[in-house]
């Protein structure tokens, strides 16, 4: 199928097929982390602390800061990242819903990323001393399973995510591109901090392929100055600034793969003759972005699924609940320390 192509129906529709009881959008997982880190962010804006505020969804780049930069670690968001809140609210929420015992309940992530495989091990991603995510395999591994078991995956149906944690937004969508989780958090953002419904939706300053992005954005007369790094090298050009005293960021979004997510090294290996002729990355992120201009819904907050969950469970965004369920703390590691 051509680099970019939406399978996501196929996928679902597959995973059925090997055995999957529920199928559920990491999508969803991602709007909730917007709900969260975006209501942090603002608070830290508002009270001037520990900022700029860092984004913490990549694990690889995590375990980095967690090593070479300890000392900036009150910088990082507290905010989980996507798959580990919607293993949580599924082991809570879902199953208290469901009548299932949580202990029944095995979930398993499908990634693009290698290092989420070490991110779902951390003893700080258990609640109720069960793992968030019992398993993670990458979108590769996946791609092998289902010729393993001999299905015809271009000839699929299109299957839609279960209820209730399978709605998500065009903002939970981008998130797997350099950029996107900054963007998505921009447009909660900017409404939190003015309480009303702006019809801004896109801050294309932090789009594109650039390993580092640097823009000014306004919201309501203020300034807010934001970065988005991709590939370690740059996320280290960002953190000695911050070290130095010199950056002068309010908001950082940093990602351990070049170009996001889509780019993880557990996605779908193509050849070098593949990448010579096209440029995988952006046919993957405008894939994404695509998805998200057709989204009837562009806002995280907006997310009805959402909006039900924190009115019936959660309360609001950094509840005590939310808390609990949904933000992590980090530790200073040694190097090659596991």
């Amino acid at each position: 199928m051509p680099i970019g192509t939406n399978c996501t129906g196929k996928m679902v529709t597959s995973l059925k097929r090997l055995g999957f009881d529920k199928v559920f959008d990491t999508n969803t997982g991602a709007d909730f982390t917007i709900m969260e880190e975006a209501n942090e962010f603002v608070e830290r804006f508002k009270g001037k602390e520990n900022l700029p505020m860092i984004t913490s969804c990549s694990p690889g780049w995590v375990k980095y800061i967690e090593m070479n930069y300890p000392e900036l670690l009150p910088h990082l968001s507290s905010c989980k990242s996507p798959h580990e809140m919607l293993g949580s609210l599924l082991k809570t929420y879902y199953a208290k819903k469901e009548g299932i015992d949580p202990e029944k309940i095995y979930v398993v992530s499908v990634m693009p990323c290698i290092a989420k495989k070490f991110e779902r091990q951390r003893t700080e991603m258990k609640n109720n001393g069960l793992y968030d995510v019992d398993n993670v395999i990458t979108t590769r591994e996946l791609s092998r399973m289902i010729k393993q078991a001999n299905i015809d995956f271009t000839k699929l149906e299109d299957s839609q995510f279960d209820v209730p944690m399978g709605e998500a937004t065009g903002a939970g969508a981008i998130f797997g591109t350099t950029g996107g989780v900054m963007e998505a958090a921009l447009r909660t953002a900017q409404d939190t901090l003015t309480g009303k419904d702006l019809e801004k939706i896109d801050f294309k300053q932090v789009r594109g392929g650039d390993g580092i992005k640097k823009a000014t954005v306004t919201i309501d007369d203020t300034k807010i100055k934001v970065v988005a790094a991709s590939g370690l090298a740059n996320a280290q050009e960002i953190l000695e600034e911050i070290k130095s005293g010199k950056a002068d960021y309010q908001f950082v979004e940093i990602m351990a793969c070049p170009g996001g997510c889509v780019m993880g090294g557990g996605q779908p290996i193509k050849s070098s003759k593949i990448r010579s002729e096209v440029d995988v990355r952006k046919l993957r992120a405008e894939s994404l972005y695509s998805i998200d201009e057709k989204s009837t819904i562009r806002k995280s907050h907006e997310n009805p699924v959402v909006k039900k969950i924190y009115k019936e469970f959660l309360k609001k965004p950094g509840s005590h609940l939310a808390e609990e369920l949904l933000h992590t703390k980090y530790q200073k590691r040694e190097k090659y320390q596991i």
